[in-house]
């Protein structure tokens, strides 16, 4: 029925786009008066309204280091049925920490991390998960659960080698560190030097949104009777059950409904008025907002199970089943000791709220203080927290210095003018305002409970067990 729509719809956006190309055409003398600017902005937006996006590319070909301009070159290290793990090759001679970001798999493609992905190029040596479109893997390539994501992990960081750094946004926050917690219990040479989790449903008892509340208040069943649907025939993938991105993309626009029109108005108007900078942000913007992908049934429903219903990982009750042997291992929390924690959180995140990443450090009991820290970003909505300004200006330096903190020290030292930006990088620094993260922190390093008073202050009061 979407695809159906679209098709019905085609004659009019053509017909929506031939008009805003006549309106706009320079040659033509109507286009220069306003009428013909309000013609061509409604037939825009219509247009954008009514078309498929596809997935975008990273156009990363460089980056700056030192003032100087180094080129980049991207290649897929490897190549898996449902992920591609892509390189970008910096055509320099430097001894960077190796960073492995775990992209979403939650309805946008990996390319939603492209500021990500380039405010570290400078000083990191980036690798990335390019999660492939479930409706385009042919049902002969098997099944993907969150099991087979934590074992493409695993896999990953063994072919990466031991001085790995791991950053992890939203979604993979939990099989990210179960994929550690593993590795860490089986003393695997390959477990990586840190983990940076940012806005992750660690813990989705803690502050609830309505994410959260959606998946508490139905059934399994009820998610697979609904919001689960076959690929159509003429896909690669087709007859293969997923859970579409268009229906992910829908629920996370009516969450904020009054916001995306309210941007669509705003695009009308800049069209309208010229001003071409706004309008070209708002189409960068929603062209890779807008493009979504399928993402398996088994997946999606196991991880609504895992993270959503029976809160797992928090709990000590996952279970990850080797793809390869079909032997079941329990994920224990506890035996992360060496792999270093950062958790970042932003003040208006409404899919991770306060308190859900910061729960890994809870859970993370024998792990030392002193490799245990947090970032509270004031101002910082969920997308924030890995684009746009306050990333760069605030996020992304605390993230470098702490994994350059955690790094191999025969690496080259931290420069003198990074330092200056974090002063305190010596010891771990905890925000006051974030549910009082430093109070549990400073009881496990004391190995003394939380008082009633503190476990109100904490925000771990609707995880008393865990606290």
């Amino acid at each position: 029925m979407f695809d159906m729509r679209h098709a019905l719809l085609t004659p009019a956006r053509l017909a929506a786009e031939l008009t805003r190309s006549l309106y706009t055409n320079p040659l033509n003398p109507l286009s220069y008066t306003p009428g013909a600017r309000t013609v061509a902005a409604g037939a825009e937006v219509f247009e954008r309204a009514t078309r498929k996006f596809g997935k975008p590319d990273f156009n990363l070909g460089y980056t700056k280091i030192d003032g100087r301009r180094v080129d980049i070159a991207q290649k897929a290290l490897l190549e898996k049925p449902f992920c591609n793990l892509l390189h970008f090759r910096r055509k320099i001679k430097r001894d960077d920490p190796k960073v492995l970001i775990v992209a979403p798999m939650s309805g946008h493609y990996a390319t939603l991390l492209r500021g990500t992905v380039k405010a570290l190029l400078p000083h990191h040596d980036v690798y990335i998960t390019d999660w492939i479109d479930a409706r385009q893997v042919p049902v002969s390539a098997g099944k993907f659960d969150l099991d087979n994501y934590i074992a493409y992990v695993r896999e990953f960081l063994s072919m990466l080698g031991p001085d790995t750094h791991l950053i992890a946004v939203c979604q993979p926050a939990v099989p990210v560190y179960a994929a550690v917690a593993l590795m860490e219990e089986e003393n695997d040479p390959n477990r990586p030097l840190s983990m940076t989790l940012m806005g992750g449903p660690v813990d989705a008892r803690i502050s609830k949104t309505q994410v959260t509340r959606l998946a508490e208040d139905r059934p399994l069943s009820w998610f697979e009777k609904n919001v689960v649907t076959d690929v159509p025939f003429y896909y690669p993938g087709g007859f293969r059950k997923v859970y579409p991105g268009f229906v992910q993309l829908s629920g996370f626009m009516s969450m904020n409904l009054d916001r995306h029109v309210g941007s669509s108005m705003q695009f009308f108007k800049h069209l309208v008025q010229g001003a071409g900078q706004d309008a070209e942000h708002h189409r960068n913007f929603y062209d890779e907002y807008l493009a979504v992908m399928d993402i398996t049934a088994e997946f999606y429903l196991q991880t609504v199970e895992t993270v959503f219903q029976k809160f797992s990982l928090p709990t000590g009750k996952m279970v990850w089943k080797d793809p390869f042997t079909g032997q079941a291992h329990r994920v224990n929390p506890a035996a992360i000791t060496r792999t270093a924690i950062l958790t970042v959180e932003g003040e208006l995140d409404d899919i991770s709220a306060h308190g859900q990443t910061t729960a890994a450090h809870t859970i993370s009991v024998n792990l030392p203080a002193d490799k245990q820290y947090h970032h509270f970003q004031e101002g910082a909505g969920h997308y924030g927290i890995f684009n746009g300004s306050r990333w760069k200006s605030q996020i992304m330096p605390r993230v470098r210095h702490f994994i350059r903190q955690m790094d191999d020290p025969s690496r080259s030292p931290i420069p003198a003018h990074d330092l200056e930006l974090i002063p305190d990088l010596a010891a771990p620094q905890y925000d006051p305002k974030v549910h009082g993260i430093e109070v549990v922190l400073a009881r496990k390093a004391q190995k003394a409970p939380l008082t009633p008073a503190e476990k109100e202050k904490s925000g771990f009061h609707n995880a008393e067990e865990d606290a």
